[in-house]
């Protein structure tokens, strides 16, 4: 499976404020682009805390972009999947609704009864992992589902994990020209952090996009 990172952060590295709340960081160009980016994907993966806090949809918006996905034999949507643990994803959630398959990667401690109402939205569940996620476990079980290209957006607890456990291929980060600060507002890459060894990036491209800097860079 190759995975792509994808996302937006301010000139001092927040993805949001401290109140969790979405913050809009790029502007139109960069939004063309990263629906380009989940068009080009198989699925998109995002964790449950970006769920609960933003109701994303996760589909891809241009109707050209929906149409070359038909033409060439692909749903008009790439997957949808979600980090949650204890199987906490609203089921009224929009990442839940039938314009795209949606699977939920879950743990062994995730109660039964959320689960089944899971299940009942249309979720398709996937176990991995007991008290947290194992994500090499979680991806695994996608790349079993066909998944061959997955696009990881957030939020940062997920990306950190992603990163640790060295499944990244590549990362495309965009820089905004604002400043959101706060000790507690969650950054890039959250979760422990990195002390002794550090996930090296090699650039491969750097351009301006909107009001703001687009890195592209390969994950050595």
């Amino acid at each position: 499976m190759h995975v792509v990172a994808n996302a937006a952060m301010s000139a001092d590295g927040k993805l949001s404020s401290r109140r969790r709340e979405q913050v809009v960081i790029s502007g139109p160009d960069d939004f063309a682009r990263v629906d380009a980016l989940r068009a080009s994907c198989d699925a998109v993966l995002v964790g449950g805390g970006t769920v609960r806090a933003d109701d994303p949809h996760l589909t891809v918006e241009d109707p050209d972009l929906r149409a070359e996905r038909r033409e060439a034999g692909k749903p008009p949507h790439p997957a949808r999947v979600v980090v949650d643990t204890r199987a906490r994803t609203p089921p009224d959630g929009r990442v839940l609704d039938d314009a795209a398959v949606s699977y939920v990667l879950v743990g062994e401690s995730a109660p039964e009864d959320r689960r089944s109402v899971l299940r009942d939205a249309g979720a398709e569940l996937l176990v991995a992992g007991d008290e947290r996620v194992d994500l090499a476990a979680g991806f695994a079980a996608l790349e079993a589902e066909g998944i061959d290209r997955l696009l990881v957006e957030g939020g940062g607890e997920i990306l950190f994990s992603a990163f640790e456990a060295g499944l990244v291929d590549e990362l495309s980060l965009f820089v905004g020209s604002l400043l959101i600060g706060g000790r507690d507002a969650p950054t890039l890459a959250d979760g422990t952090g990195f002390v002794e060894e550090f996930p090296a990036l090699d650039l491969k491209d750097v351009e301006r996009v909107d009001d703001g800097v687009l890195c592209r860079y390969a994950v050595e």
